[in-house]
């Protein structure tokens, strides 16, 4: 590796093209020459050998990251995340494995990449778990060689991945939408404004009868709570008020101590109130 090539990756660049350049000047490492580096930085955690690792594979990320170009983000973002992915495998690789740094480190490279395609491809997750994660990028990558899916290639494609056709379905569904300003954009004409969710979807928070219908909610609420804690004797009631209804809440052993009986006795004095208290209450849920 050249100290020039060096000196160019440890600065800012100017372009995406300066990087990538600057990347695939520094020289691949021999499987030897890989081997020792690795040696040393997992015995001595010698930092500038895990910087030579890092850099001599950085072509590599920029290789990975253009298989996804179809996704519509920056390359320089996939990048970026595929780089993470590669530091992240040096410091874990095992020289000892007998494998290359390159086979390895794939996975990690992708799985960052794949999180950051998930995270901004669409506003609203179009995956949560890791099974549609899997389907995501597997459905996509057929899709764009048969386009829509008709039943048989639905139930083709669920074989293949071992999942359910009604699973295949709602992927496809989710792929397939868009997202959507809710307000309409200040240069929209009139025509286009009118189909901007906030010109058709109503607010429910400030409809009149809902309102009304919150506010005699909480009112029956409050009068059965008040209600509710009137019955409780004196002392049953105080714990519940110092437990609960305040911002500074008593412990248990400070109600102990001021009652003179164990923090046991008051737990079971809180636990029988608070029974007493969510029966009253349950009405006012129905």
């Amino acid at each position: 590796m050249t100290r020039d090539s060096e000196m160019q990756l440890a600065v800012p660049v100017g372009s995406i093209d300066h990087y990538i350049r600057a990347a695939y000047s520094v020289p691949m490492l021999s499987a030897g020459e890989e081997h020792a580096l690795a040696v040393r930085y997992q015995r001595d955690n010698d930092l500038d050998a895990a910087r030579r690792l890092v850099l001599a594979h950085l072509c590599f990320v920029i290789y990975v990251a253009r298989g996804y170009n179809g996704y519509g983000l920056p390359q320089a973002d996939l990048i970026q995340e595929g780089n993470i992915g590669l530091m992240k495998a040096v410091r874990r690789f095992d020289p000892g494995m007998g494998v290359r740094l390159v086979s390895f480190a794939v996975h990690w490279i992708r799985a960052e990449m794949h999180e950051f395609i998930l995270r901004n491809w669409r506003i609203v997750k179009v995956a949560t778990t890791k099974a549609q994660r899997k389907l995501f990028f597997n459905l996509r990558g057929a899709s764009k060689r048969l386009g829509w899916f008709s039943n048989d290639e639905v139930n083709a494609v669920a074989r293949d991945l071992g999942v359910s056709a009604s699973d295949v379905r709602e992927m496809e569904a989710r792929m397939s939408g868009h997202d959507y300003a809710f307000d309409a954009h200040a240069d929209d004409d009139d025509s286009a404004a009118q189909f901007a969710p906030a010109a058709y979807l109503p607010d429910l928070r400030m409809d009149p009868s809902t309102q009304l219908e919150q506010s005699d909610w909480d009112e029956d609420h409050s009068e059965r709570l008040h209600a509710a804690l009137a019955k409780l004797d004196e002392r049953s009631r105080d714990i519940v008020q110092q437990r609960w209804l305040t911002d500074a809440k008593t412990t248990l052993h400070e109600l102990a101590d001021r009652y003179q009986v164990s923090a046991e006795r008051i737990r079971q004095l809180e636990t029988n109130a608070m029974k007493k208290l969510q029966r009253a209450l349950v009405p006012a849920a129905g």
